[in-house]
């Protein structure tokens, strides 16, 4: 019989599977049209509702994010994941946290395309700068969307050093193919480069207290469209860690959740 444990790790599995599928085809969309990049995941979704089936993908893309979700969340509550208890460790935990946060969201996008409201899954993709511009009508707006955007810069720094160490296969089973390290290397470079121009347009929100400067996902990799070579570059690490990620959905190692405490089995 199938506990309850190893059923939830097969639902992180089929989110890991439907966020590598969003990277996939938003890495095909900035490849074959740029305008249609800049509305970011929503472009992804409508692209899946159109196919045969496409509406029921988006009911287990959704499913799959909000597990995928709950895992993230579980290791910045619990250290599921055994980070070390240093500074590395506790940002480790923090962008987590951010990710449980950012793939909920996600999943809420997938399900609103699923249940037919379209209308309002494309404006709250494409109001990024309407959200910031009420964030910065607050006294403390500018340092909240300051550290936010230090948040992206840190997660970029990170994203990086594993497309340079591929320090990311500790959490990938040896039975992985061999090709696994290299598409993972491209696909984190491919993030670091888009999470720093997100980071960045944040900072400088912040700094001239100014909604216009800020980037969401779509509008990032489109500021990259007049680039040539670095922008193809990009489109295609997003493909390319998409793959890596449909891969690495089955052979990623997932610790057991314990009873009780929700930490892993010793």
């Amino acid at each position: 019989m199938v506990d309850k444990s190893e059923k939830f790790s097969w639902l992180v599995r089929l989110g890991y599977a439907a966020r590598g599928l969003v990277y996939l085809l938003l890495g095909y969309i900035a490849l074959e049209t740029a305008g249609k990049a800049k509305d970011g995941q929503a472009a992804v979704f409508d692209m899946v509702q159109d196919v045969p089936l496409g509406t029921a993908m988006l009911y287990v893309i959704a499913i799959g994010l909000v597990a995928y979700s709950a895992f993230k969340a579980i290791d910045a509550a619990t250290n599921l994941e055994n980070h070390d208890d240093d500074a590395e460790g506790k940002a480790k935990r923090i962008g987590s946290a951010a990710s449980a946060v950012a793939y909920l969201s996600l999943a809420w996008t997938a399900w609103q395309f699923a249940t037919g409201d379209q209308q309002q899954s494309s404006s709250s993709a494409g109001d990024t700068q309407e959200r910031v511009s009420t964030l910065l009508s607050w006294d403390i707006g500018p340092v909240v969307l300051g550290v936010v955007g230090l948040g992206f810069l840190a997660a970029a720094a990170m994203q990086a050093r594993k497309a340079m160490d591929a320090h990311f296969m500790k959490h990938v089973s040896g039975r992985a193919p061999s090709y696994v390290e290299p598409l993972g290397r491209a696909g984190y470079a491919a993030r670091a480069v888009v999470f720093l121009l997100i980071g960045w347009s944040l900072m400088k929100g912040a700094w001239f207290d100014q909604s216009s400067e800020v980037k969401g996902l779509g509008d990032a990799i489109v500021s990259l469209s007049d680039m040539g070579v670095l922008y193809t570059l990009v489109a295609i690490g997003l493909v390319l860690f998409g793959i890596f990620t449909l891969i690495v959905a089955r052979y990623r190692i997932i610790p057991d959740i314990g009873h009780g405490d929700l930490r892993p089995r010793a």
